[in-house]
C-alpha cells in the first residue's frame, strides 16, 4: 500500500509560523510520524510540498502512474480557491482525506468553505499535528476495507 501526503503553500514553515494557531511541529515532524505509521502498518508514505498550485495538481495527476492508493491533503491556503485541485482529485478517483491543523470553521469566515472536500472522503481538523495521524488512520482503514470487499 502506498500513500501519498501532500503539504500545501507555507506548510514548509510549520514550527515558526504562527505556532498559537498550527503549533510548534515542523512538517519534517509530521513527515516522520507518518512515515513511522505507516512502517508499522507496510504502508510505504511519500511526502511531498509546494507552495504552487500547478505542482500539487501535477503531483495528484502522478499519483495513479505511481501507484499511489490514498492521499492525504493539506491544501491550506488552496482550500478556499482551488477548482484546479479539485478536478485533479476527481479526475484520479483515488480516496483522499483532507487536513487542517487547525479547525477552519472557527476561524476567519471565508476560510469557512472548503472547495477541495468535495474530491475527498471527509476531512480532519483542528487536531494540530495529530490531525494527520488521524487523517492516515481513516484513509488506511478506508483502503483495507476497500482492500476486503474486493478479496469476498
Amino acid at each position: 500500500m502506498k500513500i501519498l501526503v501532500i503539504h500545501g503553500p507555507n506548510l514548509q514553515l510549520l514550527g515558526r509560523r504562527e505556532p498559537e494557531i498550527y503549533g510548534n511541529t515542523t512538517m519534517d515532524g509530521i513527515n516522520g510520524r507518518l512515515q513511522r505509521l505507516g512502517a508499522d502498518r507496510s504502508v510505504e508514505v511519500v511526502c511531498f510540498q509546494s507552495n504552487h498550485e500547478g505542482a500539487i495538481v501535477d503531483a495528484i495527476g502522478r499519483a495513479p502512474a505511481e501507484g499511489v492508493d490514498g492521499i492525504l491533503l493539506n491544501p491550506a491556503a488552496y482550500t478556499h480557491t482551488s477548482i484546479a485541485i479539485l478536478d485533479a482529485l476527481k479526475a484520479v478517483r483515488l480516496p483522499a482525506v483532507e487536513i487542517h491543523l487547525s479547525n477552519i470553521t472557527g476561524r476567519e469566515a471565508f476560510r469557512h468553505q472548503s472547495i477541495t472536500a468535495a474530491g475527498c472522503l471527509g476531512i480532519i481538523a483542528g487536531f494540530g499535528a495529530y490531525s494527520y495521524e488521524l487523517a492516515f488512520a481513516a484513509l488506511y482503514h478506508h483502503l483495507i476495507e476497500k482492500a476486503e470487499k474486493k478479496g469476498n
